[in-house]
């Protein structure tokens, strides 16, 4: 009788363990944070090397992360939406551009401020943009002369 009790309260460490692990995982994620971001989108020609859950940083610091990817068919261009932390207030003439952490990093959408009396709105578009760029094309042609 007392192994199964033994047992049984091992199992309830372990069960409280995992649960507080996912806890701290939803936290840290972004998961249950959609009251306190609001949404954004931008239009690219290229989103070659992000993906949904990829960092949106400002100044190297993630503010948000993507949340969506589509391709236009009218226009041709990749449609990137993310939400963005509610308390920071981003001025409509803001760049945002996919960078790259080196040559052999990842991928994150970058936002520049710019200085605009106006701030965007959620659900708002960013209209300057620049799409990632693809290194290894960018090395054969200054390698090949052209």
């Amino acid at each position: 009788m007392s192994n199964n009790v033994a047992e049984a309260v091992i199992g309830g460490v372990v069960l409280a363990v995992a649960a507080s692990f996912f806890v701290f995982a939803g936290r840290t994620g972004g998961l249950g944070r959609g009251e306190e971001s609001y949404m954004l989108s931008a239009s690219f020609r290229s989103v070659e090397g992000i993906s949904i859950g990829t960092d949106v940083r400002l100044a190297g610091i993630k503010i948000g992360s993507v949340t969506g990817l589509e391709l236009d068919p009218e226009t041709f261009r990749a449609q990137a939406d993310f939400l963005v932390k509610r308390d920071l207030q981003l001025p409509e003439d803001s760049d945002v551009k996919i960078s790259s952490e080196g040559l052999l990093g990842g991928n994150f959408i970058e936002i520049t401020p710019g200085a605009s009396d106006f701030m965007l709105e959620p659900g708002d578009e960013f209209i300057n943009t620049q799409g990632s760029i693809d290194l290894l094309n960018l090395l054969m042609r200054f390698g090949g002369g052209q």
